[in-house]
């Protein structure tokens, strides 16, 4: 047993929707895995991409979405990428919205957090080791 993050999952309000603005600002594609209660199977690698990293799930939100003010209750997400700016712009224009403006870990990335747009938080993380 190797103890390491194997699945991540996204809860929901409107499925469809949560599909539409991961394909459109990530690229990644959903399979129905099952039709009761509805779960999709989320896959984060493209066809030629051999990179490290974990596949996931989303499902439909079984209570009320989460709202501004409250505490995470959950393992937060980051998505590594090229470009932080051209990320940026991708989530804004796909319904999404800042939670946590752009920072430097000094040395080694650019980091922000964003909402979905069911209101799930997730950052994105442009490696730069001139960040600072």
């Amino acid at each position: 047993m190797s103890n390491r993050v194997i699945h991540f999952e996204i809860h929901a309000g409107d499925p469809e929707r949560a599909q539409a603005f991961y394909q459109t600002v990530f690229g990644w594609t959903f399979q129905q895995w099952m039709e009761e209660p509805p779960y999709w199977g989320i896959d984060t690698t493209g066809p030629d991409d051999d990179a490290p990293g974990i596949n996931g799930g989303l499902m439909q939100r079984r209570g009320e979405t989460p709202h501004d003010g409250v505490p995470v209750n959950a393992y937060t997400c980051v998505v590594q990428v090229d470009d932080y700016e051209a990320a940026h712009d991708r989530i804004i224009e796909a319904g999404g919205s800042v939670a946590v403006p752009r920072q430097a870990i000094p040395g080694v990335a650019w980091v922000g957090y964003y909402k979905d747009t069911e209101g799930n938080i997730f950052g994105i993380n442009q490696p730069d080791p001139q960040a600072g």
